[in-house]
């Protein structure tokens, strides 16, 4: 079964975000579990954590039916002492707070080299915060998310993230987040059968499906090959419509949580729907 959602706002708390994921008729989601754009929050107090847990129940959400996603800040290769520190401080707090509220993933873009250090000298210091964070915590697993290759960011070649894996002590703790924008304007082609297939087997030759922990469905802004990042609604795009029916009935993405990311959430209802219309399943 296609598990098809959006990244939800967690506005007022935690707590809130399983309850937006039903209203659109999501059957997984994605959430912040604090403010994207600040280092610090405070902590989870036991009433988030239990009506969390409680709602994600009542709605019937599964740990691996959801993808936090950390905050834009953190720099996993940051070149530099102190910003490095900073990141890897940020990213174990937010690993703990996923560990707090049950959940399996923390999904993350990996990291920027600023024009200081070299790409593999910026892969090797991601995989480090990587094996650091994880020896810290128990359970969660890092997922690292592909990304445009916009400015000085790594992740944008299937071989970026085999690197980092590579280089990745405790392999049962790490996977991969394909952002569907990010791989067209990276330089796969998912806009044509052909090139979908293609993208696939290189996918699965140079990573590995195992890895695949969840995807993100966007259409994009900017041509192919562009390396802009800058998502669209389904079929408002340079994608097109196609792409995502190519998704809908790939065998290879069932149960895994695919999460809209698109600009108009007041559309993710209906693009919920349609897309589970593709699947021949109900939303």
């Amino acid at each position: 079964m296609k598990k098809i959602g959006a990244h939800v706002s967690a506005g007022g708390g935690v707590e809130n975000a399983p309850l937006n994921a039903t209203r659109i008729g999501a059957k997984a989601f994605a959430l912040f579990t604090k403010n994207q754009r600040q280092w610090k929050a405070k902590p989870l107090s036991d009433e988030n954590i239990r009506m969390f847990r409680e709602n994600c129940a009542a709605a019937g959400y599964g740990p691996t039916d959801i993808l936090p996603h950390d905050s834009y800040l953190i720099n996993l290769g940051h070149p530099e002492k102190e910003g490095l520190a900073k990141s890897r401080a940020a990213f174990l707090d937010e690993c703990q707070r996923c560990e707090q509220l049950g959940l399996a993933y923390l999904n993350f873009h990996p990291g920027s080299h600023l024009k200081k250090v070299s790409v593999d000298e910026c892969l090797k210091r991601i995989a480090e915060s990587i094996n650091i964070t994880l020896n810290k915590t128990g359970s969660v697993t890092a997922v690292i998310e592909n990304t445009a290759g916009q400015g000085s960011n790594v992740g944008y070649r299937f071989e970026h993230l085999a690197a980092i894996i590579d280089q990745v002590e405790d392999k049962n703790r790490v996977g991969v987040c394909l952002d569907t924008c990010h791989t067209f304007t990276a330089g796969y082609d998912l806009k044509t059968e052909q090139g979908y297939r293609a993208t696939f087997a290189a996918f699965d030759n140079i990573v590995g499906f195992r890895y695949l922990r969840g995807m993100h469905l966007n259409d994009s802004k900017k041509e192919y090959a562009s390396r802009v990042d800058r998502h669209a609604s389904l079929g408002q795009g340079t994608l097109g419509m196609d792409t995502f029916g190519f998704l809908m009935k790939d065998p290879r993405l069932e149960d895994i949580p695919l999460i809209l990311e698109t600009p108009d959430d007041t559309l993710w209802a209906q693009e919920i729907g349609m897309l589970y219309g593709m699947t021949g399943e109900t939303a």
